[in-house]
């Protein structure tokens, strides 16, 4: 049965075109997802679904009766109000009236709120976003539609989530970039690019495929329209006498073919690399401790960032993560131990949220400025590989055409201030950077390209994110915070997953590894804590192991390649050509070497700490 039904709409935003007679259905226990750059209109579509924007035209049709119930990116509170009562407000009815509240506690459990009475307005962003699903989630409704569900969900969150969606009984859409949310739970993806709404009855995997071949096929139309064209040109140009009947209709044909446009193809985000050079020394936790109000957070952490390390902190939220990220910053300050950092070291902070007060930090966005004066307060012009690149070409890249560039940061989308806002990091010319939850608000082509940019990128990444898929695919070694301890695991989320279900098929985690929690009871029946922490273990990945294991005759034939080098510039002493590049491959191998050798010496000195570890 159709339950909504979108016919021919068009849609303006200020004088942007958002939509340009586009139709769209929503039929019973459909799944959709719906996908499409920043920008676009995603969250438009959602709230004329709702009927909370009106088209400027066509029509919207919803069946007689149809409950929707919606989940804004930026949920409203009555002021006042409990994190309890803000679940089961407009939930209750005869039917589930003495279900209701041990249903919202549930609920509330699942997504991390245990203080049902704490009021909403004393919550943070992320705490608010889930209390405002969990009142969607109890509603009973023909239509779920949902903005964003899976931001600010740690993983388990998001696992049963994942779960709740796929078994829940009526229709759903919903827009979200989490690339395995979007796999296992839709069962359509629609996707909004240039104005219009394309339907793929399949998962995100089938998606990927389906519109692979939608572009093929527009690409042979548009190479045979090019080849009519041509013969048609030609018999143009031999002298057509326009009085014949046939001749006429060539006329007209060629014309009509010609008026016709190929293809568009997207604006391609460019991220080209603007890192600076690192020195010798990178950046050393060194016993680590960190609390707030009595709550220990982070204890006896040490850890030695590698060059070209890709590192990945995982938890439940209010763990702690983002406050280690804000320790190695600087912007905040251990309650003990210490944080050494290169003099050549230049970090790079991707915030978790943008504030419109100044006292927030490095976010800052006033929403009067313009987008482009917001760019410039960075850097006028920043090296890449193309050379010197100036504040406007990069927002050009950034998919911010110069009529966007001079507009307001108020007037961006929240998917667009935080590609803004990466850019503005970017523009720093990091070579430490860290992303704290970068995948909230990002659209799917925006973390694709920021993947492969990051696997170009030459200096250290930190990530703090929910995201599986982001995991990975970007890093190499995963830290979880858990029961107050940091625990190291190899590779990416998967890997990590596949450990853990093998330790628990163990038996548990090993003591070794393990922070031992004694609890003793004291004569006044107080209970006292003592923790014995042990640090993590130091030790090679395999691929710092093969590394290790070759560079020193990878350093020998550099040295001996230099040597033949220098004996073949004697050699052709009057050939200045020949001699000009034996001087370049000479200069480049120097370069290399000295590298090698940076590498060498931090390698060396990570095997001298895991052996004295051992001792």
């Amino acid at each position: 049965m159709n339950l909504i039904n979108i016919e021919n709409i068009t849609k303006y935003y200020t004088d942007t075109p958002l939509f340009d007679n586009a139709s769209f259905t929503v039929d019973e226990q459909e799944k959709v997802g719906i996908i499409g750059i920043n920008g676009v209109g995603k969250t438009t579509l959602l709230k004329m679904l709702i009927g909370a924007e009106e088209p400027d035209a066509g029509t919207i049709t919803r069946a007689n009766h149809v409950v929707i119930r919606y989940l804004s990116q930026n949920p409203v509170f009555q002021e006042g109000i409990s994190a309890l009562e803000a679940v089961m407000e407009g939930n209750r009815t005869h039917d589930n009236e003495w279900s209701l509240e041990s249903d919202a506690k549930m609920i509330l459990q699942k997504l991390g709120i245990r203080e049902y009475g704490q009021k909403v307005a004393t919550m943070s962003g992320g705490q608010r976003k889930r209390i405002a699903l969990a009142n969607t989630l109890l509603s009973i409704a023909d239509i779920l539609v949902l903005d964003e569900p899976t931001n600010h969900l740690d993983s388990a969150m998001a696992d049963w989530l994942e779960d709740y969606l796929k078994n829940y009984r009526g229709a759903l859409v919903m827009v979200t970039h989490d690339r395995y949310f979007l796999d296992s739970v839709s069962n359509r993806i629609v996707e909004i690019d240039k104005g219009k709404i394309y339907s793929y009855q399949t998962n995100y995997s089938g998606f990927l495929e389906l519109k692979t071949q939608r572009e093929d096929m527009e690409l042979a139309t548009e190479r045979k329209r090019q080849s009519i064209l041509r013969v048609e040109l030609e018999w143009m140009r031999r002298g057509a006498r326009a009085r014949s009947t046939k001749q006429k209709a060539h006329i007209q044909r060629y014309e009509a073919l010609a008026a016709q446009s190929g293809p568009q193809r997207d604006a391609q985000l460019e991220l080209s690399s603007v890192s600076a050079r690192m020195g010798k020394r990178t950046v050393e936790l060194k016993n680590i401790r960190k609390g707030y109000d009595g709550k220990n957070l982070i204890d006896d952490f040490s850890y030695l960032f590698l060059k070209n390390d890709r590192i990945g902190f995982i938890g439940e939220n209010g763990c702690g993560k983002s406050t280690l990220m804000k320790i190695i910053c600087g912007m905040e300050q251990p309650d003990s131990g210490e944080m050494v950092t290169g003099q050549t070291i230049r970090i790079g902070y991707y915030a978790q949220e943008i504030r419109n007060d100044e006292g927030a930090g490095l976010a800052y966005m006033k929403p009067d400025m313009r987008v482009i004066d917001y760019i410039r307060n960075t850097a006028e012009y920043v090296q890449t590989v193309d050379g010197s690149v100036s504040a406007s070409v990069m927002l050009d890249r950034f998919l911010f055409p110069p009529e966007k560039q001079y507009g307001q940061l108020g007037k961006l989308s929240g998917g667009e201030r935080r590609r803004l806002n990466l850019l503005r990091v970017l523009m720093e010319a990091p070579n430490v950077l860290i992303l704290d939850e970068p995948t909230n608000d990002l659209d799917i082509q925006t973390l694709t390209i920021l993947e492969d940019y990051l696997d170009r990128f030459d200096g250290i990444v930190i990530v703090v994110s929910h995201d599986r898929y982001f995991l990975d695919r970007v890093v190499r070694r995963i830290f979880v915070f858990q029961d107050r301890t940091i625990r190291q695991y190899e590779g990416g989320y998967t890997d990590y997953q596949a450990k853990v279900q093998e330790e628990e098929g163990a038996g548990g985690i090993e003591a070794e590894t393990k922070t031992k929690v004694q609890v003793k009871e004291a004569a006044d029946g107080t209970t006292l804590k003592k923790i014995k922490s042990r640090q993590e273990k130091l030790k090679f990945s395999y691929k710092e192991q093969r590394e290790y294991d070759t560079i020193d005759a990878e350093i020998a034939g550099l040295e001996e390649k230099i040597k033949k080098l220098e004996s073949d510039m004697a050699e052709n002493a009057r050939d200045f050509v020949k001699l000009n590049e034996l001087a370049k491959e000479k200069e480049e191998t120097e370069l290399l070497l000295e590298e090698k050798m940076e590498r060498w010496m931090y390698l060396q000195e990570l095997a001298e700490k895991i052996a004295a570890q051992g001792r």
